[in-house]
């Protein structure tokens, strides 16, 4: 028993010498410290006296020398780098994939080698794009061992993984295409790179910044003739601080084949100091400046006002551009003016262009029966319902069953003496043409008469002209 025991303490202190002595420092040589191009590394010499002389190399070339004063060797980094007096140790600013290496600290016959594994990550345009753009992200390494099998994980700027497509796999390159992007989706962005072996678990951030509108790409506007129209148009540059300049214009045509006509176009500054000029006086119209924001204004819109309205941003010539159709409701009687007791009128509804298929238009009266409702069909422009009794109407424009806008008309009885006025003129009308026609008549009996009197007086004197001849001539 006393050797069994014994040798189940052997078991249990040969665990404890793995687990707490040789597994930390085969990790520990398998860990490389990882640095990212474009940042700074501080590669650390440890358990060095303050006072002792500290020489960094860099695959044998002398980096830097540390005793009282600094002595700059011949290597690649040694202009970006120092030695921290205090720590010794070594920080190298902005890193370039070729610093990857193996580094040493050596102060005496005390040594220290520090595997150095450098990351590269590049953004396409910069990390600059417009809405609806797709980026490309290329990730590259570098170290003095073998090149290890990454794992990619990318998180957008709400934390939400990003499932990307790779387009190129090396163990030195990968670069993968993104989503389309939208303006919400500016901000920090996570790269994590993972590698079992050597051991890398590692963040790199980089920052995305999509310029667009925070409209969507387009949007419907319903409006009444005659009422006042503001389009608007909210950019994210101030949101997001671009630092760029780049153009815009508003442009708007009728109809999807009609001439484009160019209302206004505009510049923001890398200020952010946004200027705007009027370019059309097609209509009236009028330019509204809040922050961040293109508005356009149509104090009294007519219906032929309405169409699409564009706006477009241009940065290093790529472009991308938010639409708004403005869709112009009126309605109209005839025959117009007051409804004559017995008579009937025609009440049309209408709208300047083709509604989607899940809106229509919809006449009922106010107060009336389910028999004095008239609904639109698909694709159909207008609706018209017809009207024999005074009352008031309402026209609705619904969709999806919210009613987006709404006009009415009051058709009005008339009045019994303007029945009579009516009908009076209506008789004082016929007796006047009766008389007219009769004096017509009579008039042209009296110069038919005239005509034949003339006539006859002409062959008359013609007969006395040939009488008097002849009498001569005898």
């Amino acid at each position: 028993t006393k050797s069994s025991f014994a040798v189940v303490q052997c078991v249990i202190i040969e665990n404890l010498y793995w687990q707490c002595c040789l597994i930390p420092i085969m990790a520990q040589q398998n860990k490389p410290e990882i640095g990212i191009a474009g940042q700074e590394v501080i590669l650390k010499c440890r358990d060095i006296p303050h006072e002792k002389r500290v020489t960094w190399k860099y695959d044998k070339a002398v980096i830097r020398s540390f005793e009282d004063t600094q002595y700059r060797g011949k290597a690649a980094m040694t202009d970006r780098s120092e030695i921290n007096s205090n720590s010794k140790h070594l920080r190298v600013l902005d890193l370039r994939l070729s610093d990857a290496g193996t580094y040493t600290c050596e102060s005496g016959s005390h040594r220290v080698s520090i595997s150095l594994h450098v990351f590269k990550l590049t953004v396409s345009y910069d990390g600059h794009f417009l809405s609806n753009e797709v980026p490309e992200l290329t990730l590259m390494q570098n170290s003095s061992h073998t090149l290890p099998d990454l794992s990619i994980t990318l998180f957008n700027s709400n934390n939400s993984i990003v499932r990307p497509r790779i387009l190129e796999k090396t163990r030195q390159k990968y670069i993968l295409e993104l989503k389309q992007l939208e303006a919400t989706d500016s901000g920090t962005w996570m790269c994590h790179v993972q590698s079992a072996s050597p051991l890398i678990n590692r963040n790199i951030s980089f920052d995305v910044k999509v310029l667009g509108f925070q409209n969507t790409d387009l949007e419907r506007k319903y409006a009444t003739a005659d009422s006042t129209v503001i389009l608007s148009w909210h950019l994210n540059f101030r949101k997001i601080k671009w630092k760029e300049g780049f153009t815009g214009q508003l442009n708007w045509k009728q109809q999807e084949s009609a001439t484009v006509h160019e209302l206004l176009d505009f510049n923001v500054t890398a200020r952010g100091e946004q200027h705007e000029t009027k370019k059309s006086s097609h209509f009236q119209f009028e330019i509204r400046k809040p922050e961040s924001t293109i508005e356009l204004k149509l104090p009294k819109v007519h219906f032929n006002h309405s169409g699409q309205y564009q706006c477009q941003l241009a940065y290093n010539r790529r472009y991308v551009q938010s639409k708004i159709e403005l869709v112009v409701m009126k309605v109209s009687a005839n025959p117009a003016g007051p409804l004559p007791r017995g008579a009937e009128m025609t009440l049309t509804c209408q709208v300047s262009s083709p509604l989607p298929s899940n809106a229509h238009l919809l006449w009922e009266r106010v107060n009336g029966t389910q028999m004095d409702i008239k609904k639109s069909k698909q694709n159909e422009v207008k609706v018209e319902v017809n009207v024999s009794a005074a009352g008031l109407w309402n026209c609705h424009l619904i969709e999806e069953n919210d009613k987006k806008i709404s006009l009415n008309y009051h058709v009005e009885e008339a009045p019994v003496w303007i029945i009579y006025v009516i009908i009076g003129a209506s008789i004082g009308g016929s007796v006047l043409v009766f008389g007219l026609a009769c004096l017509c008549i009579i008039s042209g009996i009296s110069w038919q008469r005239r005509r034949q009197r003339a006539k006859r007086m002409a062959r008359a004197r013609q007969h006395l002209l040939e009488n008097k001849t002849c009498q001569c001539q005898q």
